[in-house]
């Protein structure tokens, strides 16, 4: 005799399979470590700084 399959176990299993494989792209794209994003936004902070000084001259 053959073995019963469950379809919506069948189905769900998938369904998480295409999300865990389009989170890990996704990860790659536009992944960055909270290193990259401090070292970003005090970059920002001294410019923006920066542009205010001028500014008052």
């Amino acid at each position: 005799m053959s073995n019963v399959t469950n379809l919506n176990q069948f189905r769900k299993t998938k369904a998480k399979v295409a999300r865990k494989s389009q989170a890990d792209e996704n990860a790659a794209k536009f992944g960055r470590s909270k290193a990259q994003k401090n070292s970003e936004q005090t970059r920002q902070e001294k410019l923006s700084r920066n542009l205010d000084g001028k500014e008052k001259e």
